[in-house]
């Protein structure tokens, strides 16, 4: 209304006319956001199953959306040639914390291990079957987890350990 003409402002008609067309344009807008956030990964959720099939995934729409986007993520970071840092990002974006992997030449095989997640990541059985898409057929892998030590427990009382389950003490604290 502030761009019309004064006389405008008072008409009732103009005032409900303008009010429909803010709705319309509030409507649209968010229409358009909503599918511009359809081209990428991590804001997508409509479009995940074209995702998921473009990349050779299979779909089961019975998974979490998060999960989804991280298996997507991790199926695009993949591709290309393979790299110690392509491994890691792609073991990083299913275990949602840091990694880090080692080589160890004289064996075939490097080490994949969870540096910023404590204990066992969700989602293992995919993360393996990713790794092993992406990785040389001749080498071999493993997984190391980080788990609290009796030594960083020791700081806090009994009275406050009371509290936990042993796998929280091991794995979440």
């Amino acid at each position: 209304m502030q761009y019309l003409p004064n006389y405008y402002r008072t008409s009732k008609v103009m005032t409900n006319i303008t009010d429909v067309y803010d709705i319309e344009l509030q409507e649209f807008q968010t229409k358009l956001d909503n599918t511009l956030n359809q081209f990428f990964v991590d804001l997508a959720d409509a479009s995940l199953e074209r995702w998921e099939k473009e990349l050779g995934i299979s779909v089961n729409k019975n998974k979490d959306i998060k999960y989804r986007r991280s298996v997507i993520k991790s199926k695009i970071r993949g591709q290309g040639t393979i790299t110690i840092n392509l491994i890691k990002n792609v073991a990083e974006s299913y275990s949602n914390g840091e990694v880090e992997v080692t080589e160890n030449n004289s064996n075939y095989s490097f080490t994949i291990t969870f540096v910023g997640t404590k204990g066992i990541p969700p989602n293992m059985d995919d993360l393996k079957n990713a790794i092993e898409d992406i990785k040389p057929a001749h080498l071999g892998f493993t997984f190391e987890y980080t788990y609290n030590t009796y030594q960083y427990l020791s700081q806090f009382t009994h009275a406050d350990l009371a509290l936990y389950t042993h796998i929280d003490l091991r794995e979440v604290i």
